[in-house]
């Protein structure tokens, strides 16, 4: 049973990445995307929130916080993994800047690539991590489909405008459906992490990593949700490769992992709710 469960889980992952990415592309121009990021004060604070301040509030976490090896690998691994295929759906709920949300989505996957090879082996002497690997799966699940809808979108406005609803509407299904398989499949794992300092661990990484991005979003709300969205939701895909890659012998690096994932997705849904009703009371006001 738990293995037709895994599949369903994998399934709908796969499913929510490629249509999410599809209705952004088809729902926005490559200029939209690009127009943020003109701007360097921006992207120069996001680059410092997502591979400096957050890497750094994930090794502290591991100072502080006695965790297991595994356990403490796996926070520095997900703290050093941006770029997460969940932010343009979070920043829709947040009703945040949907084009900043995928600009700054593409621009921390690229560097998320370069980067984890060049740091990892840093923070954790022994890994080797293949830059090649990483880029092959977030190119084929994320950037590929975001290019498919921004032609189409370019091209045939018509037929975007047909399809964009219905690509969001199953990207809602499929993440719902890969939240209900996921919690069931690592429900005993996360219960396994209480007492380990695991689950407090990551909550604070969360919290943290939150309120960095938030702290460097500037003023407008649109710009400051996705700011804080994005530097909390890291890349679960490459953090997960790399731990499957390098620590398969330690069971605890992806529990890990996956954890700082699972809490993730729940608490930032949460917030990003909570952020779009206070910029709906807001407008309205």
């Amino acid at each position: 049973m738990s293995e037709v469960i895994t599949v369903i889980a994998q399934i709908s992952a796969l499913t929510f990445i490629i249509t999410s990415m599809l209705a952004m592309g088809l729902s926005l121009t490559v200029k939209q995307i690009i127009d943020p990021l003109r701007d360097v004060k921006v992207v120069l604070l996001a680059l410092l929130g997502n591979f400096i301040l957050v890497p750094a509030l994930a090794y502290l976490i591991t100072v502080v916080i006695p965790l297991y090896d595994g356990l403490a690998t796996g926070l520095i691994i997900a703290g050093t993994a941006a770029g997460a295929p969940f932010l343009p759906n979070l920043v829709q709920k947040a009703k945040g800047s949907a084009a900043f949300s995928v600009g700054l989505m593409t621009l921390l996957m690229v560097v998320t690539v370069i980067y984890l090879p060049i740091v990892l082996p840093l923070l954790l002497p022994g890994a080797s991590v293949s830059p090649w690997d990483i880029a092959k799966s977030l190119i084929m699940t994320m950037l590929v489909p975001l290019g498919i809808g921004l032609f189409i979108k370019a091209r045939y406005e018509e037929t975007a405008g047909h399809l964009q609803p219905n690509m969001s509407q199953v990207s809602s299904m499929a993440i719902v459906v890969m939240l209900v398989t996921v919690l069931v499949l690592e429900f005993s794992t996360i219960i396994a992490t209480i007492g380990t300092g695991g689950i407090l661990a990551a909550l604070i990484f969360l919290v943290g990593a939150l309120a960095i991005g938030l702290l460097l979003g500037g003023k407008d709300a649109s710009m400051r949700s996705v700011m804080g969205l994005g530097t909390a939701q890291r890349n679960l895909a490459a953090a997960m490769l790399v731990a499957a890659q390098n620590f398969s012998d330690d069971a605890n690096v992806l529990v890990m992992v996956m954890l700082v994932g699972i809490l993730g997705l729940i608490l930032l849904m949460v917030i990003a709710g909570e952020l779009g009703k206070r910029g709906q009371a807001a407008a309205q006001a």
